[in-house]
């Protein structure tokens, strides 16, 4: 039986890093790659629910659920249960060759829960990457154009196809030539940092939808070779950034009128985080095509592309992965939409419009705040070294960052100058209102 983590909040027992955490970190420096972006030194043993404990009997409160992934928290009984008793049964067998009814049991779930009232089909692989990558390789299939429009502030994945529509940091591309794709970035429709005039009265979603009409079609992307729009419904590496709700109707509206597929990368956004299963349904919008991962698979590895029959209609042989669609993965996902189901997803909405409440009390205190925005548990606070400006205030964001982690929060920056709020959706007021207040604490110590 597993030793649960009894405490619900932080308990600092020794100076960070601790000695045996420092001991590790040596070893890590030697053997690990040193592409990874670690803010700070956690070095996790085991985790519980929001609760995540070092190798030195620090606890720390998780605001960030494995950057989204453990939607349900550490440790879940269920998930656990479900994952042994797979793995007992089998844990592999290759569906891209072979048949078992669990790969078909998740599609037909995941066909009922998301929007649009038509055929689907989905494709497994094991990462939002890998998923991205099936939905750029199918629409150029089934379309025959090879074109592209992402977004900038984007983050779709690493691969050199998904490389070609990520756009939030320059250091993921550095160093690694020319792109694959043809693709061509607009502004996304950020409310707070927006690159394009704005006639009287209109909204940067219409704004957007204009510039994409009236110059990107007119010079470097002729509609007719569009083959699809990529987009985010709330942008995740990008800021947590949620859109006016006229955004992704105008999308959804160019793409109807050229015959271009709208693709919505849910990775981050879906599964519940928004309060809703997907964030598009807060918009009212239905995407082509859906590509999900992180929370999906319980904490397993597990990427899902789940598009229209008439767009998924490759050739045998066309796409697969030996991995995606692991039948332990897949159990553990099937028990994480009924869990979201039954309560949890609704949690999330509720304590979600709580801390966004919270934390926007704390911005009428700071100047340097200049927006709270999110959705459900969803949510990013943005840094500036003044309201006036805006000017993005990042040594001041990164050190609070480091900050709330030396005081037992775990969260991670976005954007050039936000804190991302994105913690299991199992979490109560209680935690919520005692990241709040030390959130506070921690700003003003900074500020002194």
């Amino acid at each position: 039986m597993p030793t649960f983590i009894e405490t619900r909040l932080p308990e600092i027992k020794t100076a960070l890093p601790g000695p045996k955490t420092r001991e590790l970190l040596e070893k890590d420096e030697k053997y690990i790659s040193p592409s990874y972006t670690r803010s700070y030194p956690l070095m996790a043993r085991r985790g519980y629910g929001a609760m995540i404990e070092d190798v030195d009997g620090n606890t720390f409160l998780d605001f960030n659920a494995g950057v989204a992934v453990a939607a349900l928290g550490h440790a879940h009984e269920e998930i656990a249960e479900v994952i042994s008793r797979q793995a007992r049964e089998f844990t592999h067998i290759s569906g891209t060759d072979y048949y078992y009814p669990h790969q078909t049991a998740l599609a037909e779930k995941l066909c009922e829960i998301t929007p649009g009232d038509f055929p689907k089909k989905v494709h497994y692989g094991n990462s939002g990457a890998e998923a991205m990558e099936a939905a750029l390789k199918m629409v150029i299939y089934a379309t025959g154009r090879n074109k592209f429009i992402a977004f900038r502030g984007s983050f779709h994945g690493r691969t050199f196809g998904t490389l070609s529509l990520t756009s939030s940091r320059a250091a993921q591309r550095r160093g690694f030539g020319p792109q694959a794709l043809d693709v061509t970035h607009v502004p996304y429709a950020n409310p707070i940092r927006f690159p394009l005039s704005l006639r009287e009265g209109e909204s940067t979603g219409r704004r957007v939808a204009r510039y994409i009409e009236e110059t990107i079609f007119k010079t470097t992307v002729p509609a007719e070779d569009c083959a699809a729009i990529i987009v985010e419904p709330v942008q995740g590496e990008g800021g947590y950034v949620v859109p006016p709700l006229d955004f992704l109707p105008e999308l959804r509206r160019i793409c109807d009128r050229h015959g271009i597929v709208l693709i919505a990368d849910e990775v981050q956004s879906g599964m519940g985080r928004t309060g809703r299963f997907w964030a598009v349904d807060h918009f009212g919008v239905v995407p082509d095509i859906i590509c999900m991962a992180k929370a999906i698979g319980g904490g397993l590895p597990l990427g899902v592309t789940l598009a229209r029959s008439d767009l998924m209609t490759w050739h045998v042989g066309a796409h697969a992965s030996t991995f995606g669609g692991n039948p332990v993965a897949i159990a553990a996902a099937l028990k994480t939409i009924e869990i979201l189901e039954n309560g949890v997803m609704a949690n999330a909405a509720s304590v979600g419009a709580h801390l966004l409440d919270r934390l926007r009390e704390v911005k009428e205190r700071y100047d340097c705040i200049i927006d709270v925005r999110g959705l459900g548990l969803m949510i990013g606070v943005e840094i500036a070294k003044d309201s006036e400006s805006q000017e993005a205030w990042s040594e001041l964001r990164d050190r609070l960052v480091v900050d709330l982690f030396h005081r037992g929060l775990v969260v991670q920056g976005a954007g050039e100058s936000s804190i991302r709020f994105s913690p299991p959706l199992i979490i109560d007021r209680e935690q919520a209102d005692f990241a709040v207040d030390l959130f506070e604490e921690v700003l003003r110590d900074a500020l002194k």
